[in-house]
């Protein structure tokens, strides 16, 4: 028996705009499958049922929630990005901060080069990191 971990996102009608989003600032990013709920079915017609990509290698899956929940992302999970150049950080830093938050704005705090942590624009928090 195969056994596969995974991050898993629940959005709330934006699935799609954030999976293609992401996968555009990564290299060799992609979407590699996607479900979406059709006439009938319990989740709104034509949006994400459930839907698989890759970003550097990592698989995420994703859906867009058929159900209102009172809860949404936190920065309890978070995406760790380590980079090699200090231009790759500011430039997925600029991406993906654009309508975010910044939680720990652009700086060396002792344990790397340059570092931040953001939320981007659908909630999500990422941390990146040049070692």
């Amino acid at each position: 028996m195969q056994v596969t971990v995974q991050p898993f996102l629940m959005f709330d009608g934006k699935a799609e705009e954030a999976m293609n989003f992401y996968v555009s600032l990564f290299p060799e990013g992609r979407v590699t499958d996607i479900s979406r709920y059709g006439p009938g079915e319990q989740g709104k017609e034509g949006s994400v049922k459930v839907a698989k990509f890759t970003l550097a290698g990592q698989s995420v899956m994703c859906i867009d929630s058929p159900v209102k929940h009172a809860f949404t992302f936190t920065p309890a999970f978070s995406f760790f990005v380590d980079v090699t150049s200090e231009s790759e950080l500011r430039r997925f830093a600029a991406e993906l901060g654009e309508r975010g938050g910044v939680l720990m704005p652009l700086a060396n705090y002792g344990f790397s080069r340059l570092f931040t942590w953001i939320n981007d624009r659908f909630g999500v928090s990422w941390q990146l990191n040049l070692p």
